[in-house]
């Protein structure tokens, strides 16, 4: 069996989606049934590597959009068993392909990628989709408010936690002797720090920390991650009389990630637009009490509370109780992780890719 995937970053590209479409490609390069993976990337932030041997990775596609379809005209003189389409706005170049290769076809899809109505070019193109793989339910809800779909063409397809790369450990010595941590409780968030994603709840715990601070002077407020949004947020942390209660880190590597969750107290992160938020399954990989949002996919995350607590993050209150009640916890890694586990997320993905695959898969 071959597989196509078209999608805008995976190996070599940083952030929660590219995180995802790698462990989806690693997946089916696990499969026995699967002989080869051709991926077409859109962009390409750094070298791919780990790349499994069942995959061909295109490099050479990325790097601008005339590169891209070259790319994916010529790996589609093939034949291929599946086309996944890794984001909407692709999926009028997907579906144009797949007219000719006659395989079923997969839309991935996110969070705010298409909690919005798209335009009526790539709604047209939704007819020749034969199925969903929606991150969560949230994403899976809104998404259809606008298209309409049966609901037996979405796939819930959450993240998958390698919990092997996380685990309980000292905090990194060389870690907390560069952001002076000695004796601070620490609350952290990790996120892209983009002003297209003003959503993830940084400014709201900025708001309350001050109240915070009043019940435990030790506390600061470690910011993890960059963007175009950064300046804004360090000044309004100043403005607030915050600056020496707020440590923004700037960008975070992958390899270090793991010890930068092991700093925090609490991972604090009451957003409004998350379509899941793996990083939360990352900070609780690593034992760290976590407090998301009641309103975005991160309630899924944390299996309705049952993982973390949840707070409605217009209400100020709400947060800063959430945040008090996170830090009195003990650092430990919830039983219930493990529906996140890379197994499960493996057994998910097996059974969708073989009900699209063998004999009549095509869509109802």
């Amino acid at each position: 069996m071959r597989v196509l995937l078209l999608t805008t970053d995976a190996y070599g590209g940083h952030g929660g989606i590219a995180l995802y479409n790698r462990d989806v490609v690693d997946a089916l390069a696990e499969s026995s049934e699967i002989d080869e993976v051709v991926v077409i990337p859109r962009t390409l932030q750094f070298p791919a590597t780990d790349v499994p041997g069942k995959v061909r990775f295109i490099a050479t596609a990325a790097g601008g959009k005339f590169r891209f379809v070259r790319a994916a005209l010529a790996a589609a003189r093939g034949h291929y068993d599946l086309v996944i389409c890794g984001h909407i706005n692709l999926l009028p170049l997907a579906a144009t392909l797949n007219l000719k290769l006659g395989a079923p076809l997969v839309l991935m899809v996110y969070g705010i990628d298409v909690w919005r109505r798209p335009g009526s070019w790539t709604r047209q193109w939704l007819t020749g989709v034969d199925a969903v793989w929606s991150i969560s339910a949230i994403t899976r809800d809104r998404m259809n408010e606008w298209a309409g779909l049966p609901e037996s063409r979405f796939v819930l397809l959450p993240n998958a936690i390698h919990e092997e790369r996380y685990g309980l450990a000292k905090k990194r010595t060389d870690l907390m002797a560069l952001y002076r941590l000695e004796g601070r409780k620490v609350i952290m968030t990790l996120a892209r720090l983009s002003r297209s994603e003003a959503y993830k709840g940084v400014d709201e715990v900025l708001e309350i920390l001050p109240s915070l601070i009043e019940t435990d002077p030790t506390l600061i407020y470690l910011v993890a991650g960059d963007g175009d949004d950064r300046p804004r947020l360090e000044a309004k942390a100043a403005a607030l009389g915050l600056k020496d209660k707020t440590i923004f880190t700037g960008f975070v590597e992958e390899k270090d990630k793991a010890d930068y969750f092991r700093l925090a107290d609490a991972f604090v992160m009451p957003g409004r637009g998350e379509g899941f938020g793996f990083v939360f399954l990352e900070a609780m990989a690593c034992g760290v009490p976590v407090v998301g949002s009641l309103v975005d996919g991160s309630r899924e995350a944390l299996l309705g509370g049952e993982l973390g607590g949840l707070v409605d993050p217009a209400s100020q209150a709400s947060i800063r109780e959430g945040i008090l009640r996170a830090l009195a916890r003990s650092k430990t890694i919830p039983h219930g992780l493990t529906y996140f586990s890379w197994p499960y997320f493996r057994l998910r993905l097996d059974a969708t890719v073989r009900s699209l695959t063998v004999g009549d898969g095509r869509r109802q």
